[in-house]
């Protein structure tokens, strides 16, 4: 029935000219045709496409044949495999390009991972062919085509470890091995056009350069696009591998050709990766600067460069490691900002990889009045303090200690005091003291003296550190780090600066920090000792008195209830924080003997 159909169609289609086919020749043709198709009538279809008299037919309606060929093509163990391919490949030859564009794109969407790969695998060559045929007017098309593949593409999963990756096992690799074969030939295009435009010196040939740049610009402009939603996604969510690891890395190939390709579109390497701070003249296009130059992407591509060392190369000798980490700062903020571990990850590589190349001691002050320089430190107490992952917690801790060794004296006291006034936690603030106490140990050596950490300017800081932030009442659990650690730099410094030197000035400053920190300190902790001997005094009682059952208990400590659990965790618990108060007075007594017998020599 449908063959029949198909037959009369075309018959009574022939004695017409191709622009004359009625809405109802259409749908009666791509009815019937689909139908012969899916009903294995393959052969009977191929012998009416390639007819000679049905050419003008297959032009026209020839492209609604393509979703059940391509389903055809797609399962590969159709008997019918051979005939459907030939009608494929002469529907490619004969059809408009601008249908076929729309019937190959239609079939691009997909949703199942191994399906979008097939898909891709099987359509990219005959898109680029049709893309071809477009001439200069292929501009847009190019840039619809690439966001339905990118689109795709970013369904599939990826690739995580070394062996997900050779073995390819989510045909991503493969899907981008596809996408570069598809975009060299239009990245060819556009570095001809490029040197052709710059060659263009003859005033004859002025005002046809002026017509054909828009679209030249716009060939441009698409792959522009490309390249930079390729570096924000995959290659911003993967690992790429080093050599060391993976020789052969599909991923790592990909990367390396999107920055070949932005090299040879016109785009200079080093110019998007310093872009904060070399401020870009304007550029004539079709899109505004921050959406033709993603800052996700440049993060992307500095990190590709800096940490992977891709198109190295490109960048000259005599850009200075001070240099080159003013500008990583833009992308390490917006990478540490981010709350994806893929992306706190990067920032953390590129982070650590722009201060290695950096003297120690040599950031200079100024620098802390750059936004960026305050803004990554903040991130960082993030990552260090609430990120899910252990080991980027561990490494965010490592290069934040790093950083600091970066910095001057002066750059540290003023970093230090920034830290103690914004971190707001106790384990950071309690980090940033032991590095007051280890500086001051430096400046107390012989020949390491600076006016920073010793004398008049360090007495502001050790205010700072030697003061509660609530007083008496202040949760010295929660603060415990903090407190922690004033009460050790306090026992150090009584105990290295002799009374008669007075070097860090704490001799002349001792009574101050009695009535400001030692002794709102011992009240806090017999207030905290009392407190937690009641509660554990009623836990026990509690736990007497229900000794045939387990119970579980909520104890009230403060304003805060410590988590349900069984009577005997609670005892251990507030036995726990009973020995956290004790461990305090012990350094508290001893602070005290060791200021009443200096004092008294």
């Amino acid at each position: 029935m449908a063959l029949e159909q198909l037959s009369d169609v075309v018959q009574r289609c022939q004695a017409l000219p191709d622009d004359s086919y009625t809405t109802e020749d259409h749908d009666v043709f791509t009815i019937a045709g689909r139908t012969c198709i899916e009903e294995g009538n393959c052969a009977q279809v191929l012998s009416i496409v390639l007819d000679e008299k049905n050419q003008d037919i297959v032009r026209c309606m020839g492209w609604n044949l393509l979703p059940p060929l391509i389903q055809v093509l797609l399962k590969k163990e159709n008997k019918n495999l051979s005939q459907c391919l030939a009608i494929f490949n002469h529907l490619l030859q004969t059809c408009r390009p601008k249908e076929l564009l729309i019937g190959l794109l239609e079939q691009l969407e997909q949703d199942d991972p191994d399906t979008i790969a097939e898909s891709l695998h099987l359509l990219l060559s005959p898109l680029q062919k049709v893309l071809l045929s477009l001439g200069s007017r292929k501009a847009s098309s190019l840039g619809m085509t690439l966001s339905t593949v990118l689109d795709q593409v970013a369904k599939l999963p990826l690739p995580h470890t070394k062996e997900q990756e050779e073995d390819d096992v989510f045909s991503l690799c493969r899907c981008c091995t596809d996408l570069t074969d598809f975009v060299r030939p239009f990245v060819q295009e556009a570095k001809q056009n490029n040197l052709s435009r710059k060659a263009q010196t003859d005033s004859a040939n002025k005002t046809a350069g002026e017509q054909n740049k828009c679209k030249e610009d716009e060939l441009q402009t698409e792959l522009l696009k490309f390249c930079m939603k390729t570096l924000s996604h995959p290659l911003l969510e993967v690992q790429v591998k080093d050599p060391d690891t993976l020789a052969v890395s599909p991923l790592r190939n990909f990367a390396t050709e999107i920055l070949t390709s932005l090299s040879s579109i016109g785009e200079s390497i080093p110019t998007l990766v310093y872009q904060p701070l070399l401020k870009r003249k304007q550029v004539p296009g079709f899109l505004e600067e921050e959406v033709r130059y993603p800052k996700e992407s440049l993060a992307s591509l500095a990190h590709l460069v800096f940490v992977h060392h891709l198109a190295a190369d490109t960048f000259p000798s005599v850009f200075s490691p001070v240099f080159c980490l003013r500008c990583n700062m833009e992308h390490i903020c917006l990478l540490l900002s981010r709350t994806e571990e893929s992306r706190i990850q990067k920032g953390l590589e590129l982070y650590e990889k722009s201060l290695v190349r950096v003297e120690d001691g040599s950031l200079p002050a100024d620098l802390l009045e750059i936004k960026s320089f305050l803004a990554v430190p903040q991130n960082l107490v993030k990552v260090m303090t609430i990120c899910p992952r252990h080991d980027l917690r561990t490494r965010g801790l490592k290069v934040f200690q790093l950083s600091i060794d970066k910095f001057d004296t002066e750059a540290k006291y003023s970093f230090f005091q920034y830290m103690l006034k914004t971190s707001n936690h106790s384990g950071v603030e309690g980090y940033i003291i032991k590095n007051i106490k280890n500086q001051i140990d430096f400046a107390l050596q012989p020949g390491n003296g600076n006016t920073w950490f010793e004398g008049a300017h360090l007495l502001p800081l050790l205010r700072k550190v030697l003061s509660l932030p609530d007083g008496p009442e202040t949760d010295l659990l929660q603060y415990l780090d903090r407190v922690m650690e004033s009460l050790n730099l306090l026992r150090y410094l009584v105990i290295r600066d002799k009374v008669t030197e007075n070097q860090t000035g704490i001799w002349t400053e001792l009574y101050k920090i009695e009535d400001t920190f030692i002794k709102p300190l011992r009240v806090g902790v017999n207030m905290s000792r009392a407190h937690y001997e009641r509660e554990l005094h009623n836990t026990m009682e509690t736990k007497r008195g229900k000794a045939k059952e387990e119970s579980v208990l909520s104890v009230s400590v403060g304003d805060e209830k410590l988590p349900n659990m069984t009577s005997e965790s609670q005892i251990q618990a507030l036995h726990s924080a009973l020995h956290t108060f004790d461990m305090m007075e012990s350094v508290l007594v001893r602070i005290e003997e060791l200021t009443e017998v200096k004092e008294n020599l």
